[in-house]
């Protein structure tokens, strides 16, 4: 019995078309935004469009001439990019009554079908609504649960005040006396909720052409924010539960000495997808649609792509923004294969305890500074956390808070967001009293493997002696085999290379002129402070890399890693929307810091000056 090849051919076919469907959808709304616009600043295209609004004639589907207009269906055009669902929906309602009205009109009136144009209307919005149909399964996107609810509050709440203010516009500017208040609010509500043309209904109410404008401009305005509300991406706030903490640590046992970032993963306000064998895992965390993974994946390297997957998948399904914030080479590679594009973000200080000296020319500046305070009396203590005593840990921790730099915690790929912890008991606390016992300074290591150290936290007296935290980095040196480590990551240097290779004889003038514009903005970030702070100990440098998927999302990542760092905080939203996980209050005492995520931790990570870059040593 032969088999129907043809129908084994149409779904295949069907299948290939419709991701083209889907683009064309995009690029339709693309086109109606640009002719929108243009509508808007020429005045003879702006005429034809609305003779052919107007009468017998009719235009495409969303091309009317007008900012307002223009700005809605580029909206929708990069929701449509996004594959959010409940964009797809709105077209297809707006687009299938839309083909509805021109089918009566054409059946019905045959004044209507005399015009071709009407015909060229009518096929091109069909082309549209067969587009939507057949894209359908590309439009995948989940949209926040909460939608629904902050769209109609936005719509009401947001009516209410461009109806207020419209409405004392009115009052103020109105040239016909005797108008009533209550004909005044109906104006404003028109305008606001249906832009009906001005004066319509309204004889005894004459005012300024710009009033309708600014009341349209809120109108606008009103209207994209309700559409921003109904569409947004899932906030994803689900943190570190219990269970996925205990299986990250589990990894870290086995495999924690791979990325000197690792550790960082168990930052409580962050959540976590493991690969389907359980032996990898991706740390991630959701800020204003960005799925922004920190370092490295967690595990097995074997099992990497199972997790990556996963997270890749997951943002898909959410149209989340996917993007890794401090990857190593070895890490950025294995992502790059899933599709992401790398860009280096800067290199991480590391220094090797047996390869570590202070003799020598270069170390001139180091040795010094350590004899200098050294001799002024100061010592340090090395000890885990777990040997250090409750009421001990209590005053470390008051002292911490009391040197903290400003009230906001920085920190988020390379800064563990907690101080003290129980569950932390093998990070290392480096203390530096002065001669007569007080403590002057502390640093805060995580484990890096079994023989290893990550910079957390860093905090000092701002009265101490210059030349501290070298000389507590020195003794650290000095005394690693009290807490068996080998090796130390000290901090992380944003454009290191463009600042090491921007001074160099022969440096070509692209290279000079952006390294001028880092010399700039260090005046405020210490980005050049960092790299020399880190370079004084002779490090080796490990580079590390931005992961994104496409360029025209480099602002948004770049908003989200300022957020994830600390250096923006978003508003918060009414309670009415949040969604809190009961064990991102409970456990280290953390609090909301956003509608998209919190920083955990009351004694917190050290302050940092750039995203991504630890505090500077020295």
């Amino acid at each position: 019995m032969g088999r129907d090849v043809s129908s084994e051919t149409a779904p295949n076919r069907l299948a290939a078309w419709r991701p083209r469907a889907a683009v064309f959808a995009v690029w339709y709304l693309r086109a109606a935004a640009v002719l929108n616009f243009l509508g808007a600043v020429s005045a003879p295209f702006h005429s034809q469009v609305t003779r052919h609004n107007t009468g017998d004639f009719f235009t495409p589907y969303m091309i009317t001439a007008g900012f307002t207009s223009g700005a809605l269906a580029l909206f929708l055009a990069m929701m449509m990019r996004r594959r959010k669902r409940a964009a797809w929906i709105f077209n297809v309602v707006v687009v299938g009554l839309y083909v509805v009205l021109m089918a009566l009109l054409l059946l019905f009136y045959p004044e209507v079908r005399e015009h071709w144009f009407n015909w060229i209307s009518a096929v091109v919005t069909l082309l549209m609504f067969t587009a939507l149909l057949a894209g359908r399964k590309e439009f995948h996107a989940k949209g926040d649960r909460s939608n629904p609810r902050l769209a109609l509050a936005a719509l009401i709440g947001g009516g209410a005040v461009g109806v207020l203010v419209g409405t004392l516009l009115v009052t103020l500017t109105d040239e016909v006396d005797g108008s009533y208040l209550w004909h005044r609010i109906q104006y404003a509500a028109m305008r606001v909720y249906t832009l009906a043309p001005s004066g319509t209904g309204y004889r005894n109410i004459v005012i300024p052409h710009w009033v309708d404008i600014a009341i349209n401009a809120m109108s606008a305005l009103i209207f994209l924010l309700v559409l921003y509300a109904l569409f947004r991406s899932p906030k994803g706030k689900e943190y570190l539960c219990p269970d996925d903490e205990m299986r990250l640590r589990e990894l870290l046992d086995g495999h924690g000495e791979r990325d000197s970032l690792g550790y960082f993963a168990l930052r409580r306000d962050k959540s976590v997808l493991f690969s389907p064998s359980g032996k990898a895992a991706v740390a991630y965390r959701v800020l204003g649609g960005v799925s922004l993974a920190s370092g490295d994946p967690i595990g097995d390297v074997e099992a990497w792509p199972g997790a990556i997957d996963r997270w890749l998948d997951q943002a898909r399904e959410h149209a989340w923004v996917p993007a890794v914030m401090g990857a190593s080479e070895e890490g950025g590679t294995v992502y790059s294969r899933h599709g992401l594009n790398a860009l280096e973000l800067g290199d991480e200080a590391i220094v090797e305890v047996d390869e570590f000296t202070l003799e020598g020319r270069a170390m001139r500046g180091v040795r010094q500074a350590h004899n200098k305070v050294g001799r002024a009396g100061y010592t340090v203590r090395v000890r885990r956390h777990a040997d250090i005593p409750d009421d001990e840990m209590q005053t470390l921790l008051e002292r911490a808070d009391t040197w903290r730099d400003g009230q906001t915690e920085r920190g988020f790929s390379m800064a563990l967001g907690r101080l003290g912890d129980p569950d932390d008991g093998q990070c290392v606390m480096v203390e530096c009293h002065d001669g007569q016992g007080e403590l002057r300074a502390l640093l805060s290591f995580v484990p890096w493997g079994r023989e290893g150290l990550s910079l957390d936290l860093m905090r000092r007296d701002r009265d101490s002696d210059n030349g501290l935290l070298e000389f507590m980095v020195i003794e650290l040196m000095g005394q690693a085999e009290s807490v068996g480590i080998k090796r130390v990551s000290l901090n992380f240097a944003m454009f290191r290379a463009v600042f090491e290779r921007g001074s160099r004889l022969g440096a070509g003038p692209v290279l000079r002129m952006w390294r001028s514009v880092l010399m700039f903005f260090s005046r405020w970030w210490q980005i050049e402070s960092l790299y020399r702070a880190n370079a004084k100990y002779r490090p080796i440098w490990e580079p590390r890399y931005l992961l994104f998927a496409r360029s025209s999302d480099l602002p948004r990542i770049s908003l989200a890693s300022a957020r994830a760092e600390g250096f923006i905080t978003a508003p918060s939203l009414p309670s009415l929307f949040k969604r809190r996980h009961s064990r991102a209050l409970d456990r280290a005492g953390s609090s909301e810091g956003g509608d998209d995520g919190a920083d955990s931790g009351s004694q917190s990570a050290g302050n940092t000056t750039t995203p991504g870059a630890k505090q500077p040593i020295g």
